[in-house]
């Protein structure tokens, strides 16, 4: 990181980070999710703008003899990463036992580490941490979506012509199980109600378990069915 860098020099830094924010913001915008094209080049920026600044305040950084106060300038980039958290923290949410947006506050913290490389300099840094980023984005999202979860539903249910049967057998050969968590007579419903927890391991790429709710509503009347524990994206 040269001392003195002149204005060609920090303009290729700017617009190495602005290229690499747009080549992940576009990942996560096509995506529809929160921190999308526009967010991810921002992050990017303000970290290099910070490391850029940083860069052109080593020279003067120090302690003076008349001076009690000395300027550690790379402390300048150590709170970027550190208000990236709370930035990160917003992309986050949370509904009930679901959790989704972690894998974009990550993408915006690893788009700080590169602003940070490209506004200090460090181009090789900077291009190898984006190519790596896009595969774990890109390459790697194929793997991800074919390993195996394990999933959770709540399922509330009325058995049709008023007698009770084994959930279990009927849903275990589709490799799905069953644990009975509760029953009540509710006023609106004169027959008594079933509460099961389902429970089934499957890549995410199979979809949602319909084959489970179309072999349910053979035998019985689904009042309720709600996830209660996905995989994060």
């Amino acid at each position: 990181m040269p001392l003195n860098p002149d204005w060609k020099d920090i303009a290729a830094r700017l617009v190495l980070t602005v290229i690499a924010g747009a080549l992940i913001g576009l990942n996560r915008e096509v995506r529809g999710h929160s921190a999308g094209f526009r967010t991810t080049i921002l992050v990017g920026l303000a970290a290099a703008l910070t490391m850029v600044q940083a860069n052109l305040l080593l020279g003067v950084g120090g302690k003076n003899p008349d001076s009690f106060a000395s300027m550690d300038v790379l402390r300048f980039p150590l709170g970027v990463l550190t208000g990236v958290g709370f930035i990160g923290g917003g992309a986050i949410l949370r509904r009930g036992d679901l959790v989704s947006g972690v894998t974009t506050a990550a993408t915006l913290w690893v788009m700080t580490a590169i602003g940070l490389a490209f506004g200090g300099g460090q181009y090789g840094l900077g291009t190898a941490g984006t190519l790596l980023t896009l595969l774990t984005l890109l390459v790697l999202k194929w793997i991800d979506v074919r390993i195996p979860r394990d999933h959770r539903a709540d399922l509330d249910i009325i058995w049709k012509g008023g007698k009770a049967g084994d959930l279990t057998d009927i849903i275990e050969p589709l490799g799905y199980r069953a644990r009975l968590v509760g029953t009540e007579r509710r006023r609106d419903i004169e027959s008594q109600v079933f509460s099961f927890e389902i429970g089934w391991t499957r890549a995410d790429h199979s979809g949602p378990p319909t084959d489970l709710l179309e072999l349910v509503d053979k035998h019985c009347e689904i009042t309720r069915f709600r996830l209660v524990r996905e995989p994060m994206h």
